[in-house]
C-alpha cells in the first residue's frame, strides 16, 4: 500500500500547531478506486472495527484515568450522515467539516490531538497531529505513537481492500 513519506503534507491538510512544534506527527494514505468524501472515509472505517480496538480503548481509559486524561470509550461503529464544526464524532470534536476534509480534535491537559482526513488527488490520507503539554503528555505518546502508525496502516489496508469489492453507491 503507498504510504505518504513522513514529510509528506496533503493539501489542505490541518495540523494542530506548526509542524516544528509537534511532538508527534503520521500521514499516511491509500490511493481511492473511487471518489469518495472524507465523511465517507471516516464511516468506512468506523463500521468496521480492527479487532482488539475496543479491550485497547478500555485498557487505556483504565490506565490514564489514574492521570487526570479523559476517558474516551471507543468507537462506536454510528454512522455520521453529516457533521458540521462544534458536532461530535463519539470522543472527537468536529473541527472542520468539508467534502474532501474532516479534521478532529481532542484536548486535555496532557496533550492536544488532531487528526485530519483528506480526500484529496485520488488518495485518502490520515494525518494526526499532537502537542503535548507535560511529562504525562510526553511519556503517554512513547506507547501511543508506534500503535497509532500501526493501527492507521491496519485501518486503511482494510479501507483500500474494502473499497476494492464495494460497489460505488
Amino acid at each position: 500500500m503507498p504510504l505518504f513519506a513522513p514529510s509528506q503534507l496533503p493539501a489542505k491538510c490541518d495540523l494542530i500547531a506548526a509542524r516544528d512544534n509537534l511532538a508527534f506527527f503520521d500521514s499516511q494514505s491509500i490511493t481511492l478506486p473511487r471518489p469518495i468524501t472524507a465523511l465517507d472515509g471516516w464511516n468506512l472505517q468506523m463500521a468496521r472495527a480492527l479487532p482488539l480496538m475496543a479491550l485497547a480503548s478500555r485498557i487505556r481509559d483504565a490506565i490514564s484515568a489514574r492521570f487526570g486524561v479523559k476517558r474516551i470509550g471507543g468507537f462506536s461503529g454510528q454512522r455520521a450522515t453529516a457533521v458540521q464544526p462544534g458536532d461530535h464524532l463519539d470522543f472527537f470534536l468536529v473541527e472542520r467539516s468539508e467534502p474532501e476534509v474532516l479534521t478532529l480534535t481532542e484536548r486535555d491537559r496532557h496533550l492536544d490531538v488532531m487528526t485530519c482526513l483528506t480526500t484529496t488527488d485520488g488518495r485518502l490520507a490520515i494525518t494526526s497531529s499532537v502537542i503535548t503539554h507535560n511529562w504525562f503528555g510526553q511519556a503517554y505518546m512513547l506507547p501511543v505513537a508506534p500503535a497509532h502508525r500501526l493501527i492507521v496502516r491496519l485501518m486503511l489496508r482494510r479501507l483500500a481492500q474494502d473499497l476494492a469489492v464495494q460497489p460505488a453507491g
